[in-house]
């Protein structure tokens, strides 16, 4: 058994605290959060647009469509909200994926896996 060098050691612990939290994970769950409500904001809108354009009834709105609008405008930003999470989180995890990759590497190298 040969003695490691502990700048490997060191290197080895520095990213093990590192990938203790995959962050990651947290931009993929904001995006499904925001995924969820631009689904329920376009889906009002959807329905405050045949309300408003649609509908046979003799009591349907007749006003400015401004509900529509305001849920039009809540659900196109929620949508890109979700996809800026999502591409966030792709490209933490390229990094975490290539961290992880090093640590297993500096395991194997200081002989810490059986």
């Amino acid at each position: 058994m040969s003695i490691p060098d502990p700048g490997l050691r060191q290197e080895h612990d520095r990213l093990a605290a590192r990938l203790a939290v995959r962050r990651s994970i947290d931009h993929v769950r904001r995006g499904a959060y925001g995924l969820f409500f631009s689904v329920v904001s376009g889906g009002l809108a959807v329905k405050l647009a045949y309300d408003r354009w649609l509908s046979t009834r003799a009591t349907r709105f007749r006003g400015p469509p401004i509900f529509f609008f305001a849920a039009a405008v809540l659900a196109v930003a929620l949508v890109a909200f979700t996809a800026w999470s999502f591409l966030r989180a792709r490209r933490q995890m390229a990094v975490e994926d290539a961290d992880f990759a090093r640590m297993r590497e500096l395991r194997r190298k200081l002989e810490l896996d059986p």
